[in-house]
């Protein structure tokens, strides 16, 4: 195949999932500038091995690139350190014409779900963020993580269940 072709292909099949690349980096890394770094790396592996894409929906294939990188990446450069927060402002999709009050609410109830995502286990998170965030089916989720479907499902539970205890111990806890 030429250069051109491989280009075109790869622009067509794993661009459109650009987004979805970064937001799984981003909260397996839990770092805005780690996550671009890792989903860069990821896109240049992703090139680099495109000749084993057969073709289909390019979103699973390059999410397991991702994840993968991810978890390289951390291996290299973090022991389980502390990670830099997320700037939810920055990332936000909030209504700006939205009432100061409701803003606020918003905003408060975005930071709970934030840290109580944070603090799941890295295979819980990832399996949240692929199928709550990304709208992934349990079969490519399975493939993208290398587990069985029954795992998945079984770490979706687990995570729904640990999600909604914290945010419930949060809440509970608010004056």
């Amino acid at each position: 195949m030429r250069e051109e072709e491989k280009l075109a292909r790869f622009e067509q099949a794993v661009l459109p999932h650009l987004d979805a690349a970064y937001n799984l980096a981003r909260w397996l890394t839990r770092n805005d500038q780690d996550a671009e770094d890792v989903a860069q790396e990821a896109f240049l592996r992703a090139y680099q091995f495109f000749g084993g894409f057969h073709g289909g929906d390019g979103r699973p294939w390059l999410l397991t690139i991702v994840r993968n990188t991810c978890y390289t990446w951390l291996e290299r450069n973090r022991a389980g350190g502390p990670a830099v927060t997320f700037d939810e402002e920055k990332h936000s999709g909030a209504d700006p014409a939205a009432s100061p009050d409701s803003l606020l609410l918003l905003s408060e109830d975005k930071q709970l779900l934030k840290q109580a995502l944070e603090e799941l286990p890295p295979e819980y998170r990832e399996v949240i963020v692929l199928r709550e965030l990304e709208g992934l089916s349990y079969k490519d989720i399975a493939g993208i993580a290398g587990i069985p479907l029954g795992t998945v499902m079984s770490r979706l539970a687990r995570a729904r269940e640990r999600l909604q205890q914290s945010l419930a111990g949060r809440i509970n806890k608010e004056p």
